[in-house]
C-alpha cells in the first residue's frame, strides 16, 4: 500500500513539473511551434492515404484531411532536430494538440490563438502584456503612439511601459527627447523629432544658435552651448591630493599633477629608482689618481727588490723583468687606461 502512495506522489510530482516547465516555456516558443504546425497543414493539404481506391479510404477509414497520419506527418516536422526548446515543449503539450486536431479544429481554427494564448497561457493577443494580458498604452497612432514598442507586448512578462524610438520620450512616445527638437517642415502635421546640435539638450534647430538649454559640461551664452572649463574650479573637480585637473571640451579629466603617479586611485609621488652603487675610486681627481698608481708601482716594486736581494735567481730574474715590463707599460697609453680602469673599478 504505501509503495502504491509513494507512485502516486511521484507520479503526482512529476506532473506538476511538467506545468511549471511548459508555463516558463517562452512565448516566441510556442509561436514558432504552431506557426510551424501551421505550415505542416498547408504543406499536406492536398495530399491523401495513396492507395488505389480513395472512395473505399474515404469512406471506410478516417478522412486523410482529419487523420492521424496526417497529424503525425505534421508533427515531425514541426520542431527542427537541433532545437531542444521546440522538442521539450512538443513533448509537453501532446495531449493539447491531439485535442485540438481531433477535437477543437473546427470551432478554433486559429491554433495560435487557442494552444500558446488559452491553453497554455505562455502568450498574450497584440496590444497586450503581462500575466493578466493587459492592454498596452495607446494613442494616435497605435501602441506608444506608433513610436515606440510596449514591454512585453505579446507575452506574460514585462511592465508596459512604452521603449520610444530614437529621438522621443514621455507615456506615449509623443515628446521629443532631450537633444532633439519639433521639426515642423516634413509633411506631418505634428512634425517628427529631430536632432539638435551636439552641444544642445534643448533646441529650437538644428544649429548651434539655436540652443534653449545646454548639455552637461556647456554653458548657454547667446543662444549657443560654449564649453565650460570646469578647471576654474579645481578644488570642486579634481578634490583629491596631488591631482591636476585636465578640462576638455564638454568635459575634464583628472590626472596626477608633474612628479605623482596613480596608486590605490591615489596620486603619490613618483620616486626615481635608486641608481648603482658608486665604486671605491669614484670620487677621487686624476691627480688623486696619478698618486695612488705611482704608490702601487712602488710597492710591488719594492716587494719584488725584496725577494731579489735574499739571492734568489728565480725572483732576481723576476724583479728584473716585471721593472723593464712595467716602465715600458707605464709609458703607453693602454697601459695608462688598464692601470686607470683597474684602480677606479671601471
Amino acid at each position: 500500500m504505501r509503495r502504491a502512495w509513494l507512485l502516486l506522489a511521484a507520479l503526482w510530482l512529476l506532473s506538476e513539473l511538467s506545468v511549471i516547465t511548459v508555463q516558463a516555456a517562452p512565448c516566441q516558443t510556442c509561436w514558432k511551434l504552431a506557426e510551424r504546425f501551421i505550415k505542416g497543414l498547408e504543406r499536406t493539404a492536398n495530399k491523401n492515404f495513396g492507395g488505389g481506391n480513395t472512395a473505399w479510404e474515404e469512406d471506410k477509414l478516417a478522412k486523410y484531411a482529419h487523420s492521424e497520419t496526417r497529424l503525425l506527418e505534421i508533427v515531425e516536422t514541426a520542431c527542427d532536430k537541433s532545437d531542444f526548446e521546440c522538442n521539450q515543449l512538443l513533448e509537453q503539450i501532446e495531449d493539447q494538440v491531439e485535442t485540438w486536431w481531433f477535437h477543437r479544429q473546427q470551432e478554433a481554427p486559429d491554433l495560435l490563438e487557442w494552444l500558446c494564448i488559452e491553453q497554455l497561457r505562455l502568450c498574450c493577443p497584440p496590444g497586450r502584456f503581462g500575466p493578466d494580458c493587459k492592454e498596452c498604452p495607446s494613442g494616435p497612432g497605435g501602441v506608444c503612439g506608433g513610436l515606440g514598442r510596449c514591454e512585453g507586448e505579446g507575452t506574460r512578462l514585462g511592465d508596459g511601459e512604452c521603449v520610444c524610438d530614437p529621438g522621443y520620450s514621455g507615456p506615449l512616445c509623443h515628446d521629443c527627447a532631450d537633444g532633439y527638437y519639433r521639426d515642423k517642415s516634413g509633411n506631418g502635421s505634428t512634425g517628427t523629432c529631430a536632432a539638435c546640435f551636439h552641444s544642445c539638450k534643448k533646441c529650437s534647430g538644428p544649429q548651434d544658435y539655436k540652443c534653449l538649454d545646454c548639455k552637461a559640461g556647456w554653458m548657454l551664452h547667446d543662444n549657443k552651448c560654449v564649453d565650460v572649463d570646469e578647471c576654474s574650479e579645481r578644488a570642486i573637480a579634481c578634490p583629491g591630493l596631488n591631482e591636476a585637473c585636465i578640462n576638455e571640451v564638454g568635459s575634464f579629466h583628472c590626472d596626477c599633477a608633474d612628479g605623482f603617479i596613480r596608486r590605490d586611485s591615489i596620486c603619490v609621488e613618483n620616486k626615481a629608482p635608486a641608481g648603482p652603487e658608486k665604486g671605491l675610486f669614484d670620487d677621487m681627481t686624476d691627480d688623486e689618481v696619478l698618486v695612488l698608481q705611482q704608490m702601487f708601482f712602488g710597492v710591488v716594486i719594492c716587494a719584488l727588490a725584496t725577494l731579489a736581494a735574499k739571492g734568489d735567481m728565480v725572483f732576481t730574474a723576476i724583479f728584473i723583468g716585471g721593472v723593464a715590463a712595467m716602465a715600458g707599460y707605464w709609458l703607453t697609453e693602454k697601459g695608462d687606461y688598464v692601470l686607470d680602469g683597474f684602480l677606479k673599478s671601471r
